[in-house]
């Protein structure tokens, strides 16, 4: 099982850009889909963005497509969310997680069931 880390949030005004990186520890992490997750005051967490094993397919939530890009870099064992042209209600704690009960899933998943590791979050706030 890896253990998983956020940083790079913060308070940014409307739009400007953040990038959120994910640090993973332990082993296995080149072969695990990653996924950006995230989580409003009195909202359900929602999918933002995943990432196949290899980095080859990406998939985005609808709200964010053309504005957030996922990347991974497996010699740093690291995930990252590039964030573009914020908005108010992108406001949110983010949390990456691994999706280590399939390795190598051909499709990423966008449902917080099939992750199993999850980051403590980090805070974005988008001020208007």
């Amino acid at each position: 099982q890896v253990q998983l880390a956020e940083s790079g949030g913060g308070l940014v005004q409307a739009g400007g850009s953040l990038r959120l990186s994910c640090a993973a520890s332990g082993r296995g992490f080149s072969n695990y889909a990653m996924g950006w997750f995230r989580q409003a005051p009195g909202k359900e967490r929602e999918f933002v963005a995943a990432i196949s094993w290899s980095g080859y397919s990406t998939y985005y939530a609808e709200s964010v497509k053309g504005r957030f890009t996922i990347s991974r870099d497996n010699a740093k064992n690291r995930v990252y969310l590039q964030m573009n042209s914020l908005k108010p209600e992108d406001t949110a704690v983010y949390y990456c997680a691994s999706d280590e009960r399939v390795p190598r899933r051909s499709t990423p998943s966008t449902s917080t069931n099939d992750y199993d590791s999850w980051g403590p979050g980090t805070q974005v706030t988008v001020s208007s």
